[in-house]
């Protein structure tokens, strides 16, 4: 009976959790217990359960009395991990120009090819998946693991926000045009145009999440 009602908690877990990082439930939409109750075919406790999970996750705020309400992206906290992930990711794309095996560039060529399916299809989902996966295999052919596991956090945590940057109209295009000039300069062993591209690539990123800060404030805290 436990493992059934674990099993209900996880699935109602996961779809919410995938509802908010995709942005079809926005920051601040209150949730509707009920409605994902019936939906589901599931009682009130997993849905209770995935809810106060998704709370210690940062992405769910409980109000006693009010209800749940998908929490709003605190620009603060995206603004430092942004910083984070351009500090140490520059310096990466500098060490992978000056030692990245071959079979490291054969794995960056490979995702780039899917990337460009990706886009050439519209593919924004499957895109997302590649744009992980490309800075991915940067700390993995480059035994860098520690470095995998801090940025593997930072990314957790931003995750929701790069999704919905990627939504405008050419964006994962450009994505791929800025993930092709960091390759070529890894493959060519220029280190400091790997450092510089990376930072400007992660920059680039940072300047649209600002942009969407003032475009929708209400879905932004301090």
């Amino acid at each position: 009976m436990g493992e059934r009602v674990n099993s209900k908690a996880d699935q109602v877990y996961d779809e919410l959790k995938e509802a908010i990082l995709a942005g079809r439930v926005e920051p601040g939409e209150l949730i509707d217990k009920s409605a994902l109750c019936e939906r589901l075919g599931v009682s009130r406790f997993p849905v209770s359960a995935a809810v106060s999970r998704l709370a210690f996750e940062n992405l769910v705020v409980i109000e006693p009395q009010h209800g749940s309400f998908v929490a709003r992206i605190s620009a603060a906290d995206v603004r430092e991990r942004m910083f984070i992930r351009r500090a140490l990711e520059s310096e990466i794309a500098a060490e992978a120009a000056r030692r990245m095996p071959r079979e490291g560039l054969e794995a960056l060529a490979d995702n780039l090819a899917r990337e460009r399916k990706a886009v050439e299809a519209g593919d924004r989902v499957s895109f997302y998946g590649h744009d992980v996966g490309f800075h991915q295999a940067l700390t993995t052919h480059l035994g860098l693991r520690r470095s995998a596991e801090i940025l593997d956090g930072v990314r957790a945590h931003l995750e929701r926000v790069r999704r919905m940057l990627m939504l405008p109209p050419g964006r994962i295009r450009q994505t791929l045009a800025e993930h092709s000039a960091i390759f070529a300069a890894i493959e060519a062993g220029d280190v400091e145009s790997a450092r510089v591209t990376m930072d400007r690539h992660l920059m680039e990123t940072t300047g649209q999440f600002e942009s969407f800060a003032r475009e929708r404030p209400e879905l932004i805290s301090a």
